[in-house]
C-alpha cells in the first residue's frame, strides 16, 4: 500500500524520494502519531509536500490510495440524484421557497441544484 502511495505521488508530479518514504516509515515505527487516519494524513503531507501548490494533488492521491481506510463511498457520501432532490423540495417547500432556490441556482456557477437561504448559495456565491 505504501509503495503504491509513493508511485502515485510521483505520477502526479510530487517529487517523493525514497529518503522521504523512509522518513515516513521511521516516524511510524517510532509511533510519533497515534492510530488515526487524520494524523497519518498530516504526517505524510509534512513528509512529502514541500510546495503548498502540490497540496491538492497530494489530497487526491491520498484519497485514491487510502479510499477504504477513509471510509469513503459509504451511504453518507453517495450522490443523490437531482430528480430526488427536486421531488423532495417540491413536496416540502412553498412555491416562494422553491423560487428562491431556483433563483439562487441560476446565479451559482458551481452546483446544478442546491439549497439556498436568503439568497446565499451553499457554494458561497450569490
Amino acid at each position: 500500500m505504501f509503495i503504491s502511495f509513493l508511485d502515485e505521488l510521483r505520477r502526479v508530479g510530487i517529487p517523493a524520494s525514497p529518503k522521504e518514504h523512509l522518513t515516513l516509515l521511521e516516524a511510524l515505527d517510532r509511533q510519533v502519531i497515534g492510530l488515526d487516519v487524520e494524523e497519518f494524513y498530516y504526517l505524510a503531507r509534512v513528509v512529502y509536500v514541500k510546495d503548498e501548490g502540490l497540496i491538492d494533488r497530494f489530497d487526491q492521491v491520498f484519497a485514491k490510495v487510502f479510499r477504504g481506510v477513509l471510509g469513503e463511498g459509504g451511504p453518507e457520501n453517495a450522490a443523490i440524484p437531482e430528480e430526488w432532490l427536486k421531488a423532495i423540495a417540491e413536496k416540502y417547500l412553498t412555491p416562494e421557497e422553491m423560487e428562491k432556490i431556483q433563483l439562487a441556482a441560476k446565479r451559482c456557477c458551481t452546483l446544478t441544484f442546491h439549497w439556498a437561504t436568503d439568497g446565499l448559495c451553499i457554494c458561497g456565491s450569490r
